[in-house]
């Protein structure tokens, strides 16, 4: 049994103000994916949610999906497909019953007994299950149960009321926040809202031979290989440039129990490169160059972003077709003056002392003593102040005075 899935295609998504979908990233993608799919040949294609970016996609959006599902369905390919957080599972599953004539199976609704679909090969049945997006609440009102509160819960109690063979061959397509005792992978920057939230343990799929999942963007398994994470099919933040490649995983089922998981890679049609350092550094790198059709992200480390330097890097985007999307700087002023020290012992030091050691390395000498006790003043002001803006507030006058009688006596009158 060859299958190749894929999920969190978000088809509709914006990127810093770029339409993914109107400037060609997602229908080029599309029918990369077609001609992949026509080289393979697998009897399935699998669709681990988050089809699309929100709940209400657009016209184009609904389109392009039509456009992916008939171009499969013309190949005799079946269509295995859940509704992810991203999508109304409503709108996702509308004439589902008509669509699974052709092939094209959606589970957009949490029920009670879960939409499956059996597939044959040389070796028998293969019964994939389909699990769009458990909340808790949904759960604990189609078993009617009020005591299923977390997600770890809700997805092993709905597994445990499905009729399953343990014995033959059965693959989980589900969409959810996946981990291995309880740590997490690094998400990419586009996954919001996601870190820490519905966390279910690989364990509860231990009953299948794989695991299709979405809803991370990184392709990357859980716990064992067969639990595994597509990742969506392009970057969609420029943190996700330094996760693995991105492609399709074409699994490939033989008996009971052997599976064969291979990535194939899709090459999308802007690339998105991170363009980080001086820059001079950068400059001379970008100009000799002839890289073409990039979406760019632009960080200076050795001065503040300045027009001139966008202007020159947005320029030389321009001509190449690239489209830079993102600056910043992470330059800080007197970063380079503090003493060479660890980042702990400096957080440590007190203000006069590192002024000191500022002034010092600045001068050549050290402050005179008016200046140290009028800092020391200051560091005595600052550290006896209270977090609390009311306690604050009621207690300044009382603080000053006191911290002035202390380092100046005689000279502070009642």
């Amino acid at each position: 049994m060859r299958f190749l899935h894929i999920s969190d295609l978000h088809l509709g998504k914006m990127l810093h103000g770029v339409s993914l979908l109107e400037n060609g990233d997602q229908p080029y993608w599309v029918l990369q994916f077609l001609a992949l799919a026509e080289e393979v040949r697998p009897q399935a294609v699998v669709i681990s949610g988050d089809v699309y970016d929100r709940s209400s996609p657009s016209g184009e959006a609904v389109s392009l999906l039509s456009q992916l599902v008939e171009g499969l369905a013309q190949r005799n390919i079946a269509v295995l497909m859940v509704a992810g957080n991203h999508d109304s599972g409503q709108r996702l599953s509308f004439a589902r019953e008509m669509l699974a004539r052709e092939q094209i199976h959606i589970a957009g609704t949490v029920e009670r007994e879960m939409a499956r679909v059996t597939l044959t090969d040389e070796y028998g049945p293969v019964t994939f299950w389909l699990m769009p997006y458990v909340f808790p609440a949904a759960v604990a009102q189609v078993l009617h149960d009020d005591a299923i509160r977390d997600y770890d819960g809700a997805v092993r109690r709905l597994l445990a009321e499905q009729q399953m063979d343990a014995a033959a061959r059965n693959v989980i397509v589900a969409h959810q926040n996946v981990t291995a005792f309880g740590a997490e992978a690094p998400r990419g920057g586009s996954e919001s809202a996601v870190g820490g939230v519905g966390q279910v343990e690989y364990t509860a799929f231990d009953g299948f031979d794989y695991a299709a999942l979405g809803h991370i963007h990184g392709a990357y398994s859980v716990g064992r290989d067969a639990v595994r994470y597509a990742g969506s099919p392009m970057c969609y933040h420029f943190n996700e440039t330094r996760q693995a490649r991105k492609g399709p995983v074409l699994v490939e089922l033989g008996r009971k129990g052997e599976v064969s998981i291979t990535t194939l890679e899709i090459q999308p049609l802007h690339p998105m490169r991170e363009l980080r350092g001086p820059f001079e550094t950068l400059r001379e790198q970008e100009l000799a160059h002839t890289r073409r059709g990039e979406y760019l992200r632009l960080v200076l480390t050795d001065r503040p972003l300045t027009p001139e330097a966008v202007a020159f890097f947005q320029s030389l985007a321009e001509s190449r077709g690239s489209v830079l999307m993102e600056q910043t700087s992470e330059y800080r002023a007197y970063a380079d003056l503090l003493p060479e020290a660890a980042p702990d012992a400096v957080g440590d030091q007190p203000l006069e002392a590192l002024f000191s050691d500022f002034f010092a390395s600045r001068t050549g000498s050290d402050p005179d003593p008016e200046e140290l006790a009028l800092l020391h003043f200051a560091g005595e002001l600052l550290r006896n102040t209270p977090a609390d803006p009311k306690q604050r507030s009621a207690a300044d006058p009382k603080t000053t005075e006191a911290l002035l009688r202390h380092l100046m006596p005689g000279e502070v009158k009642a």
